[in-house]
């Protein structure tokens, strides 16, 4: 890796802590008083400003699944803005770019901002990461507003580790088809049924019955005749 990119590498490790606190905030009319001034993957253009700009690969090296885009996009206008969508022009991979809450565009509102990538955040995932990009690169982002149209810049590629992991891509559930067949078909028929039939025949038949009704009664009532 260059000296350059060790040095974006660091700036990066930086910034994503504020990303962090950032995510925890709403946005408000005061969000330009939350904005930093990194040395990487920032760029801006009419009333957008996008910042702390990274692509978030898996964890692992070498290991298969999709990657993600952060970043924390600025509205400094009085009319709220859609992000229609984010592009990488050098890669293969497609982008699918999904909002916090419920379907449709991701909204960057008036005066305010949004955190992509995190817990609670809008999502931006690269479908076939592992593909598209590699760690210690630097790749082109493409990000497409409603009015201001489109902001290029560049952006370090990090793996999900360390301050990175809690805005890295999420890992695929397993299957769990087989294990909750198994055990669920196998007690539940052999023990219900048996111990129903054997246990009403064996306490409601006629013999116990009979006997300690017939006897008792017939005995006790002769004998007081006397």
């Amino acid at each position: 890796m260059s000296r350059s990119l060790r040095r974006g590498a660091l700036a990066a490790t930086a910034v994503v802590f504020s990303i962090a606190s950032l995510a925890a905030c709403g946005a408000g009319n005061d969000a330009q008083t939350l904005q930093i001034k990194p040395d990487n993957a920032a760029a801006t253009k009419g009333d957008i400003e996008v910042q702390n700009a990274l692509v978030i690969t898996q964890g692992q090296k070498g290991e298969k699944g999709p990657a993600v885009v952060s970043a924390t996009v600025f509205n400094n206008g009085t009319k709220a803005q859609t992000l229609d969508g984010i592009t990488l022009p050098g890669g293969k991979g497609k982008v699918a770019l999904k909002p916090a809450e419920g379907s449709g565009k991701v909204t960057v509102p008036a005066l305010g901002y949004i955190v992509i990538g995190g817990k609670g955040n809008a999502s931006a995932v690269i479908e076939d990461g592992a593909a598209a990009v590699r760690d210690g690169e630097v790749q082109k982002v493409l990000f497409q507003l409603s009015s201001t149209g489109g902001i290029e810049l560049e952006a370090f590629v990090v793996p999900a580790t360390g301050a990175f992991a809690p805005f890295g891509p999420t890992a695929a559930p397993a299957p769990a088809a087989s294990p909750s067949g198994t055990p669920s078909g196998t007690p539940s028929g052999s023990p219900s049924g048996s111990p129903s039939a054997g246990a009403t025949g064996a306490a409601a038949g006629a013999t116990p019955s009979g006997s300690a009704t017939g006897t008792p009664s017939g005995s006790p009532s002769h004998s007081a005749g006397h």
